[in-house]
């Protein structure tokens, strides 16, 4: 390994694929952390692999977005190519998918919305980056999604680099279009995030090669199955969201990729009531990616006023004060609420804890701790301890306990819960949707049936 490339000295390799190496770097004169990506040198400069590494600079140099990887520098030096783009600390969603296989509803979905914006950005600019796949999408240690690899993206103002019906991408991920070689626009990627969002709800991708098809067969002529169907928590909402994505003809899919976003919008604003970043970091502490310390750290680091407003909106409004209650919330809570209400519960006098503040924990105490999709208020005996995600322990005495869980837009959940001395008891559940009225008739978005699979 050479150890330094332009002005960038070199750590260590961090990743390798069959075309280059990337590696994590210094860049010296400003002192900050780097990856470079470099050619590997057995690619011929002349060779179409080369021609379309220097591309991937070039178009991921336009982009400027908060969801795409940024590129710094672009550097020819010793008969290959060096890209230097930003060091992101995080997992890709590869890695994110072998340890926690199905991620939770409201986690999926917010990773969808944030591709979806990287994608509307490029397509705007007539990119169509033909290669969305798990491993191409990196979510950092703070919660932030980018979009990486345009290694194969195409430009419509530019000659294409693929031969005439020769198909680039992933198999299990491209659009029916794709694999016939057929001229390609925005409404390819929005097939293959559909793909990207079915396997992330499901823990499976939609269309898996057996004995009678290929994986490129069934793309092109069967239908999946109902996501439902294979995880009985995913919403109708969201099933009607992923169907147009992944209709077979790319006119019957969203007609732009802004309307798939305002969609996507429209899902969470009612289930995500706090900051989305917030929501994935806390999602990466759950899933063991993030300690609890790295975790309370970038939280708090971000609480105080990096809240996304949305012009005037009100509903907007009410997510930003919620957000710093969910953030800030914690500590409220467990150093004033829980700690009275924890001393009351268990009759003991702490009077060196009470003096300084700190929360008096019951004699033998047991603890809960609580994981509720989408999320929920939560009582316990009657009063009300906090309002998740929230990775906090709730502190009780030993024995019988009823915790109610609530939320506006789903079915109430009630439970009997036991609580031993020195043990967590964990209380992880999805609300039910709420049954429809006898009297009401059925809404003309929602479908009466979703039989025959997903709804078109």
């Amino acid at each position: 390994m050479v150890e330094r490339i332009g002005n960038c000295r070199l750590l260590g390799e961090i990743g390798s694929g069959g075309m280059a190496v990337v590696y994590k770097a210094v860049q010296e004169p400003l002192g900050r952390t780097v990856a470079v990506k470099a050619l590997k040198p057995s690619i011929a400069m002349d060779s179409g692999f080369a021609k379309r590494f220097e591309r991937e600079a070039h178009f991921m140099a336009a982009l400027q977005h908060e969801n795409i990887l940024p590129v710094y520098d672009f550097i020819k030096d010793r008969g290959t190519m060096y890209i230097v783009m930003e060091y992101v600390q995080g997992v890709d969603l590869y890695g994110l998918l072998e340890t926690s296989t199905r991620l939770p509803i409201d986690v999926a979905a917010i990773i969808t919305l944030q591709v979806a914006r990287a994608l509307d950005y490029a397509h705007f600019r007539g990119i169509i980056h033909r290669d969305i796949k798990p491993a191409n999408v990196m979510v950092s240690h703070r919660g932030e999604v980018k979009l990486m690899d345009f290694g194969i993206a195409r430009d419509d103002r530019l000659a294409d680099l693929t031969d005439t019906g020769a198909g680039l991408g992933t198999p299990s991920y491209m659009s029916p279009e794709q694999i016939l070689g057929d001229k390609l626009d925005f409404r390819s990627d929005i097939f293959s995030l559909g793909i990207l969002l079915y396997q992330m709800i499901t823990g499976t991708k939609p269309f898996v090669e057996d004995d009678a098809r290929t994986v490129m067969q069934k793309i092109r002529l069967d239908r999946y199955a109902s996501p439902r169907k294979l995880n009985t928590a995913v919403p109708r909402a969201l099933e009607r969201i992923l169907a147009r994505c992944m209709e077979k003809m790319p006119s019957n899919r969203y007609p732009t990729t802004q309307g798939l976003i305002d969609d996507l919008q429209d899902f969470l604003a009612s289930r995500v009531p706090i900051n989305h970043n917030a929501r994935l970091v806390m999602f990466l502490r759950e899933a063991g990616k993030l300690t609890d310390t790295q975790a309370d750290e970038i939280l708090a680091a971000s609480a105080p006023n990096r809240v996304r407003r949305t012009g005037g909106d009100r509903a907007m409004l009410r997510h930003t004060l919620m957000v710093q209650g969910a953030l800030f919330g914690a500590i409220v809570v467990s150093g004033l609420g829980i700690q009275a209400w924890s001393g009351r519960l268990s009759g003991g006098d702490d009077r060196f804890g009470a003096e300084r503040g700190a929360p008096v924990v019951p004699e033998h105490a047991g603890f809960i701790r609580f994981v509720v999709e989408p999320w929920a208020e939560v009582w316990i005996d009657g009063q009300h301890v906090l309002t998740t995600p929230s990775a906090q322990r709730i502190a009780l005495p030993q024995g019988r306990h009823f915790v109610r869980l609530s939320n506006p837009y789903f079915e109430a959940v009630e439970q009997e819960v036991w609580v031993r001395e020195n043990e967590v008891h964990l209380v992880e559940l999805t609300l039910p949707d709420r049954p429809p009225t006898a009297a009401a008739a059925p809404s003309p978005r929602e479908p009466s049936s979703d039989a025959g699979g997903a709804p078109r």
